[in-house]
């Protein structure tokens, strides 16, 4: 069963695959939908070339392989085609996080991959995790209590099954990545140390100190880096999918990005796409995730037609380093908020306010274990009770070696401004984090548009349910991009690639025509709409809400939005047209709505949606949240690419609820 939010005009109808494993039975509508507009004469692949005709790529990783015979492939590839804007591959991985790489090297034993990337290949969600991935690696421990915790901490909106099938392939997921060269700490004895987090009755948290994340990508760029099958596009924006109808299905061949070096648009032509884009914490203004999370993943696909999920649960991570509270102040504000791992608290880090005071206690008996979203929202009341800016996590308590040892990156960093954490406790604050909605995956990451498969935070699974279990998402991420390499692979083989595919979509362009006066302008005005609607959504979409806040929010974005777009016609923008600041804010637009529209349709407080309105839990509430895809795009200006051949027309109902 499943809240439904139908968005725009339109219901696709949805096969039953996709629901697979996720407890989706049918839908309860909380608006009406349009009629199907059309049915669509189908599309397919129905001319091959040659697999050496398909890839085009840049020269940029020719040096990495000692193979002379690779050298050589490589260099005869790069020969085939002239045409730099439009590339070919088997495989279109958007993203270079943990789920991304993973799958990437997983298929390129079996056709040609491209990794598209928005910056340079590290900068991911991925290398700013610290904390480390949970497994279940210890006899003492079972994969029964893994899927408790996980289940208890999801407020029990998790999907069972996949519950079990990420704790149960878990470990075995970690040990390919040790095999991989990945160095994780040991204990003097020589097994792996397990560290404790909150939410988990185990130690079962595999780490590299307090920078797991970024030892974990270090290891899969290095894998990737060595393998002749895969191609990484360094700042590469994603800017839409392209996207075909065939029958009641939409199908995906690829993805239009824009080259942010260059200020070109380059096409990829591919037969299966994996989304594993990240999340989108920069819908906040204080947020750990990188720059680059700006929900361009969940955007383009939701303008593509896949259903989304969850979007209302968003985890605010409660220790986030509070900058006025150090001794130096930055002398710049950070473009995201440093982390203090969640492992601080499970190493015996205590919680007070600036009074010395131990608070946890006092709002759940687990005290600083306890999930994320309790200690977070505990931190919330005390700061709005005591009209305070940050509370204080204290680890001095501990032997300094043991302190130095496990967290030695937020030493370093506290240390810079000040800061002794051997001696003194650290000032912390609640931030954006973490996304646990998405757009809706099955058990193999399928989504219900053909071609198109999803994995890590980009992704709603039912891992996470109302909220995520710590160190759970990079196993997530782990596991469901394995999951998904078989039925990939087994796609292609009914696929087959023509150089003509290209010419159906028309091609984005770029803005140069209006001058740089005006495009500064633009750029400029941007940007002040972007902080704007990052205020609405930290004021009235935190982590305490009410339906008044709510209405407020989706009233000012929606006011915001069109006044933007207003502008941006007014100076001279064409909706063909696409720039990184104007495609990322539309992108943060459409993620905002998605998380309001589905934070008002929630009737209770489960996990990371609490409401004041509707303070308690309810067992009849125990439903996902879904948006349904639009058979139109209800936004004033898009550059979705939809290829269709339309042999009826029928008359169209507005929907209550448009997104």
């Amino acid at each position: 069963m499943a809240t439904s939010i139908a968005s725009g005009s339109g219901l696709l109808h949805l096969r039953e695959t996709v629901y697979r494993g996720q407890g989706c039975k049918r839908a309860y509508l909380v608006s009406s939908i349009g009629t199907p507009k059309c049915i669509q004469k189908g599309l397919s692949w129905s001319h091959g070339v040659p697999k050496i005709l398909r890839i085009h790529t840049s020269n940029r990783f020719q040096s990495l392989t000692n193979d002379s015979r690779h050298e050589h492939r490589r260099t005869a590839i790069i020969s085939c085609l002239r045409d730099g804007s439009t590339k070919y591959f088997d495989f279109a991985v958007i993203g270079s996080g943990v789920a991304g790489l993973r799958y990437a090297l997983e298929v390129a034993k079996h056709g040609t991959v491209a990794v598209i990337t928005k910056a340079e290949p590290h900068e991911s969600n991925t290398n700013y995790a610290q904390g480390g991935v949970s497994a279940v690696l210890c006899p003492s421990d079972s994969v029964e209590s893994h899927m408790l915790d996980t289940i208890v901490a999801g407020a029990y909106l998790c999907d069972d099954e996949t519950v079990r099938v990420v704790c149960t392939e878990g470990p075995e997921r970690i040990r390919e990545l040790i095999a991989m060269g990945a160095s994780f700490d040991h204990r003097e004895d020589g097994n792996l140390h397990l560290a404790r987090e909150g939410g988990h009755s185990h130690r079962r948290i595999v780490h590299a100190a307090d920078m797991t994340g970024r030892e974990i990508e270090r290891a899969l760029l290095e894998a990737v880096r060595k393998d002749p099958n895969i191609f990484v596009f360094e700042h590469h924006f994603a800017i839409d999918l392209l996207t075909s109808q065939d029958g009641s299905d939409t199908v995906c061949h690829g993805v239009d990005t824009l080259n942010s070096e260059t200020q070109e648009v380059v096409r990829f032509i591919s037969k299966i796409t994996l989304l594993a884009s990240g999340g989108a914490g920069h819908i906040y203004p204080i947020t750990t995730n990188p720059p680059v999370a700006t929900g361009d993943g969940v955007a383009m696909a939701h303008r593509a037609q896949a259903v989304i999920s969850n979007m209302e649960f968003v985890q605010f991570h409660p220790t986030a380093l509070a900058d006025e509270g150090l001794p130096i102040r930055p002398t710049k504000a950070r473009e995201n908020a440093f982390l203090i791992t969640e492992a601080v608290r499970g190493d015996g880090g205590i919680l007070y306010n600036l009074d010395m005071e131990r608070f946890m206690p006092s709002y759940d008996e687990r005290a600083e274990l306890a999930p994320r979203d309790v200690v977070a929202r505990s931190i919330d009341d005390q700061l709005k009770k005591r009209n305070e800016k940050h509370v204080l996590l204290d680890i001095s308590h501990k032997p300094r070696e043991k302190i130095l040892s496990h967290f030695p990156n937020i030493a370093a960093e506290c240390m810079r401004y000040g800061l002794d954490i051997t001696r003194q406790p650290i000032p912390v604050v609640p931030a954006a984090h973490y996304m646990c909605g998405g757009v809706r995956a099955g058990l193999q990451g399928e989504t219900n548009v053909r071609g198109l498969y999803v994995a890590g935070e980009v992704a709603c699974t039912g891992l996470h349910g109302a909220n995520r279990l710590a160190s759970n998402s990079l196993l997530e991420a782990l596991v469901f991009a394995r999951r998904a390499v078989q039925p990939s692979i087994d796609h292609t083989k009914s696929f087959r690639t023509d150089q003509s595919t290209s010419r159906w979509w028309p091609r984005p362009t770029m803005p140069k025509s209006l001058g740089n006066t005006v495009l500064n302008n633009i750029i400029q005005r941007t940007r002040e709409v972007r902080d704007e609607l990052q205020s609405i959504m930290w004021e009235y979409v935190g982590i305490v809400r009410s339906t008044t806040r709510l209405q407020t929010a989706e009233k000012r974005i929606g006011e915001l939005e069109l006044e933007w777009e207003t502008y941006l016609f007014q100076q001279g923008w064409e909706p063909t047209m696409v720039g990184l600041e104007a495609c990322e804010t539309r992108n943060l637009f459409c993620c905002a709505k998605l998380v309001v529209s589905s934070a008002l349709a929630r009737h209770e407080s489960r996990g990371l949606h609490y409401t004041i309105d509707f303070p308690h839990l309810e067992e009849s509430k125990r439903l996902p949240t879904i948006i349904l895809p639009s058979s139109s795009v209800s936004d004033t200006w898009s550059s979705r690419q939809l290829h269709r051949q339309q042999i009826c027309q029928k008359s169209v109902v507005p929907a209550k609820i448009s997104i």
